[in-house]
């Protein structure tokens, strides 16, 4: 009998300790390892990612790591293209495989659908970008007279892509929905077995001070300005990443240098209890580890099913 192919997957929040954790677990299990971090994917955003050192990354082999330029923008269709090619690169090898990484999108796509199959014509993106905000929601109601269902009509953004759907398919915000459901995920003949690492909010907090202390001895200011002047800032996505902006700020004349620390950490704080909160909510129910437990990773064996997307993504 065939057995699906399984994929380990190692998540948590940022300075949990998921790189040391990866290592052993993977050195320990003949496993290489994919990353699911959106900004390892970024030649030169060494320092501000906590990316792994050189001698780290020589222990065993990663894939989707240092893979674009700064200002080269990642987008999950792409991800997922090389997700794939690096999941099945690994196990012609006979590896195991085990991804890891904090960033939500990317993570969703081990366990379910992320990319819809509407093909959005140029010249139908072009007139939607035209619209104004409020003509763009008047054109979507109106090809939607049975509502919009839990669309967000106050965020243009997602107006404007369930616009640019309904205009290029002919279908309507829920018919959408329904198609989008209905497909299978990019991993969906893989068993995906899933674990986050955890530690105690006062420990988390005092691991992430010293974290941006040690990224500011280690030279983020001088890494940001060689990143500018490659490109970083015509990358909104990576420009805007916590550790990269504020300095990008202070080098603008924003906040002074003697406010950095305190302001990268007070951000670091923040995006860590959002992280919790989507680990709870989006991801499907899952093994919960404390990072300083001599339990072996994945020893239950338990597998994740994907639970209830947030489908307004697609949208």
């Amino acid at each position: 009998m065939h057995r699906a192919p399984v994929i380990h997957v190692l998540t948590g929040c940022t300075a949990v300790g998921k790189t040391a954790a990866a290592l052993a677990w993977a050195e320990a299990n003949g496993a290489e390892i994919v990353s699911c971090d959106s900004l390892l994917f970024y030649r030169g955003m060494d320092i501000g990612t906590a990316k792994p050192t050189k001698a780290e990354l020589a222990r065993v082999p990663h894939h989707l790591v240092d893979i674009c330029e700064p200002h080269e923008p990642m987008d999950i269709a792409r991800y997922v293209e090389l997700a794939r090619a690096a999941v099945a690169d690994i196990a012609v090898r006979g590896r195991q495989v085990l991804v890891t990484g904090g960033s939500g999108f990317y993570l969703k796509a081990f366990f379910g659908p992320v990319v819809d199959n509407v093909t959005v014509p140029v010249t139908v993106r072009a007139r939607v970008a035209r619209m104004p905000a409020p003509a763009a929601l008047e054109e979507l109601q109106r090809l939607n007279p049975a509502g919009l269902g839990g669309l967000d009509i106050a965020n243009p953004r997602r107006v404007s892509r369930a616009l640019e759907r309904c205009l290029a398919s002919g279908r309507t915000v829920a018919q959408l929905h329904e198609d989008f459901a209905r497909q299978p995920g990019p991993f969906s003949d893989h068993v995906v077995r899933l674990v986050e690492l955890t530690r105690a909010p006062e420990e988390l907090a005092a691991r992430v001070m010293a974290r941006v202390e040690q990224m500011l001895a280690d030279g983020l200011v001088e890494e940001v300005r060689g990143l500018i002047s490659k490109g970083l800032k015509s990358n909104p996505s990576a420009a805007a990443a916590i550790g990269y902006r504020e300095v990008i700020a202070m080098l603008e004349g924003g906040s002074p240098a003697s406010d950095l620390r305190d302001e990268i950490a007070r951000n670091t704080r923040a995006l860590v209890k959002k992280q919790r909160t989507w680990f709870r909510t989006q991801l499907p129910a899952h093994v919960t580890q404390p990072a300083d437990s001599a339990e072996p990773l994945f020893a239950n064996g338990s597998s994740a099913g994907f639970g209830q997307a947030d489908k307004d993504d697609q949208m």
